[in-house]
């Protein structure tokens, strides 16, 4: 689903854990993608490990968030496409509301209404329709809805913060307990002192990244419902996977 464009509802639905703000963060160190690969042997972590703890700090956060609003930047890095970076405006609101704004010239926009997902590209006047609930979507989204919790599906490891160059943070991997064929891991960027995630990067197993960094956070602002509705334009082209 327009992967060019690093547009597909899996990464930015779990894009969607950023709802901070980035002061602060820079990019990677260049050395961060040896980090690939966890351990093959390494030991199963208890509820006590550092990284646990970390991961339910956030949960704790996020489980008292009901919405929010920020502008954010994503940069995509493939293989193929090499980079491209694009800005606009996210909204999130329980359960299951979401609104991509893409800021000109592309004008795309991704938005869910709790029942449908819709991710619309206005160069070539397509959209595609799904159903929220056939999505595939992550644990690392669905406890956003208060449907999931990261620690029932993912492995956490705690990563180097100096070396991701975000010493005033941590830097949390997560790599889901069963394989995923969309991505492999996911880098949560966390504020110390709130355990917001401040960044996130979506990483497949070709070494591709979909990362966004969030700005200006409104948070419990009692989004309207009619911010989720969305109508396609006259003359698209639908497409119903």
């Amino acid at each position: 689903m327009l992967p060019a464009r690093g547009l597909s509802p899996l990464s930015v639905f779990a894009a969607m854990a950023l709802a901070g703000s980035t002061a602060g963060a820079q990019t990677p160190a260049p050395a961060a993608p040896a980090t690939n690969a966890a351990a093959p042997n390494a030991p199963a972590q208890n509820a006590a490990s550092p990284a646990q703890q970390i991961a339910q700090q956030i949960q704790a956060f996020y489980d008292r968030t009901t919405d929010f609003s920020a502008d954010f930047v994503q940069v995509s890095r493939n293989r193929l496409y090499g980079e491209e970076r694009r800005t606009g405006q996210v909204i999130f609101r329980k359960p299951g509301r979401m609104r991509w704004n893409y800021a000109a010239p592309s004008g795309d926009v991704i938005v869910s209404d709790g029942r449908t997902l819709w991710a619309y590209q206005a160069d070539e006047r397509q959209a595609v329709q799904q159903q929220l609930g056939q999505s595939q979507l992550p644990t690392a989204i669905t406890f956003l809805a208060g449907t999931g919790r990261l620690t029932d599906s993912f492995t956490f490891r705690l990563l180097d913060a100096n070396q991701f160059r975000f010493p005033s943070g941590h830097v949390l991997e997560l790599r889901p307990t069963t394989p995923q064929p969309s991505y492999e891991r996911i880098i949560f960027y966390v504020d110390r002192a709130s355990y917001q995630v401040v960044r996130t990067a979506v990483i497949d197993a070709q070494g591709n990244q979909n990362r966004f960094d969030f700005s200006n956070p409104r948070v419990n602002t009692n989004v309207p419902e009619a911010t989720f509705q969305w109508t396609p334009p006259a003359g698209t082209s639908i497409v119903r996977p």
